[in-house]
């Protein structure tokens, strides 16, 4: 799967990933490999990026959106600053 993650400043993050843990406006939730297309409002907090199956990254992230669609999911948020 490939992620991004932009911020109005410049690019976080892209490349490909197992998955990642993103913190909904409902509660957080995962999205891996071949996920369902989805939309979702995000709330700050807690980023996790599953690199592969052992090795995470996060970053503490400010409101924003997600969006899946086509084994990619792009995080568009305020502002991250990794953890």
């Amino acid at each position: 799967m490939t992620l991004e993650i932009l911020t109005p400043e410049k690019k976080i993050f892209g490349g490909e990933v197992y998955g990642v843990q993103l913190p909904g406006i409902s509660g957080s939730f995962e999205v891996l490999d071949r996920h369902a297309p989805l939309v979702s409002a995000l709330k700050a907090g807690k980023l996790k990026i599953l690199t592969d199956k052992t090795n995470t990254s996060s970053y503490h992230i400010q409101s924003g959106f997600a969006e899946v669609l086509n084994n990619k999911t792009t995080v568009l948020v305020e502002g991250a600053k990794e953890l």
